[in-house]
């Protein structure tokens, strides 16, 4: 079995044609302290359900201390794959963010404390079992509470140079496509070969490991690069549900990289999306080679199995494609992504991540947005043969397609409706194709 790299070329390609399309409306570029002059109020009385709390919560912005929530409730009917049947899940979100110039007069010093709450067995677990998921709040240990991200960033040289400390989740800055951000499917977030890593041991949603991230930027923000290393082993897997900082013998540390260009930074008026990022991770310590266990598993092997380091990489765009109406708010972006690792300890090797975000698809509904996505799962040759040690039949790939419509019915409150298709859920080779409708209820507090 032999790898290409068609997917990466592909997604390398259109990642060019994207950055070569010019929106066809162009915003206006102020100076940014005039533009924060002009700032309006948060507006809590009109975007959030609990509202403004007779006055506090601006009060209490103005300060430095910012608090946000999110009520969150997923259900997915699915036909096809391991079984037929429904299930919803829930999540609750509380953010307490801190300016820590305004409220004390630490210059440059911000923070945020946030708690997280999920409960309900998704869809996925339960009857589809796909490698990358159909839900992005669905977690592996339900019912969980926990602090899930609390850190202190300290800014230097006007805003340039960044480093924060704490309870950090990678999946908050480095991979990331604002404009895959509407889909529900997970691997639109954390790439689903990461997702997989030394066994799902990744401080991402909802499980953040301590580290340090380092960030510098230039002046105009438009080119940066960041770098975090992070405890190896995020919380205590004895203990699951349970948040804690351990560094245990055997952790290892996991280091993550990645440098962007903005070219949209310094139009202070611009909406819609424009970046261009390139990152590399890995793990200090090493794994099991999969195939050497499936041999000793099978009596093929006496072992040891080969000790191996898992590293892996990305590529991603996005750009504001066209402009809908006179409304600068209105547009349509397209976004791809490649990602590969080593392909010795994950089942997925490589991915391709293609899709469109349209916001406001018609001048009556400027809030609404569609999203449409797809993904391939190229399946790493040695997961293939290690199923094929214990009998089993794989699939060259598991690919994904995905539509979505958030309905804004008011500022705070959002349905929408979703429908996935799965093909080779698991990478098994003859399972019948997943087929996945549902919704999401979000609630902004």
């Amino acid at each position: 079995m032999h790898t290409t790299n068609k997917p990466i070329t592909l997604i390398a390609a259109t990642i060019a044609c994207l950055f070569a399309t010019t929106p066809l409306r162009a915003a206006d570029e102020p100076a940014k302290e005039a533009a924060k002059a002009e700032e309006p109020s948060p507006g809590f009385a009109e975007t959030t359900l609990t509202g403004d709390w007779g006055g506090s919560r601006s009060r209490l912005a103005k300060d430095g201390l910012v608090f946000e929530g999110l009520l969150r409730f997923d259900k997915q009917r699915n036909r096809g794959a391991l079984s037929n049947g429904t299930r919803g899940i829930s999540h609750i979100d509380l953010k307490l963010k801190a300016d820590l110039e305004a409220a004390w007069g630490w210059k440059g010093t911000t923070a945020m404390i946030n708690v997280v709450s999920d409960a309900g067995v998704g869809a996925n677990a339960r009857h589809v079992g796909s490698l990358m998921g159909t839900d992005n709040v669905e977690v592996g240990f339900p019912t969980t509470t926990r602090l899930f991200q609390a850190w202190v960033q300290q800014s230097f040289l006007d805003e340039r140079l960044a480093i924060l400390a704490g309870l950090y989740p990678i999946d908050s800055e480095f991979f990331g496509m604002d404009s895959a951000a509407v889909l529900v499917s997970p691997q639109y977030g954390t790439p689903a070969d990461l997702a997989q890593s030394r066994g799902g041991a990744v401080s991402v949603f909802n499980n953040a490991a301590f580290g340090v991230r380092t960030k510098l930027q230039t002046a105009d923000t438009s080119i940066y690069a960041m770098w975090a290393v992070m405890d190896g082993i995020p919380n205590d897997p004895a203990r699951p549900k349970r948040t804690a900082i351990r560094f245990a013998k055997g952790d290892g540390a996991f280091n993550i990289a990645e440098v962007g260009w903005l070219p949209e930074a310094t139009t202070e008026k611009f909406e819609g999306h424009a970046k261009l990022a390139l990152g590399m991770w890995g793990y200090t310590a090493k794994v099991d080679d999969q195939l050497d266990v499936a041999n000793i598993d099978a009596g093929n092997s006496a072992g040891p199995a080969t000790q191996r380091k898992s590293r892996g990489g990305y590529l991603l765009g996005e750009r504001t494609l066209v402009r809908l109406g006179d409304d600068n708010a209105r547009y349509i972006s397209g976004f791809a992504r490649a990602t590969w690792t080593d392909g010795d300890s994950t089942a997925i090797k490589t991915t391709t991540n293609v899709g469109l975000h349209v916001r406001g698809p018609v001048a009556s509904r400027p809030d609404d947005i569609i999203g449409l996505a797809y993904t391939q799962a190229k399946l790493s040759d040695k997961w293939r043969a290690a199923q094929l040690v214990g009998g089993g039949n794989t699939a060259n790939s598991e690919t994904a397609l995905e539509v979505t419509y958030r309905y804004a019915l008011t500022p705070y409150f959002a349905i929408q409706p979703m429908a996935q298709r799965i093909r080779n859920p698991g990478g098994v080779a003859g399972t019948p194709t997943a087929s996945l409708v549902g919704f999401r209820l979000d609630l902004t507090l």
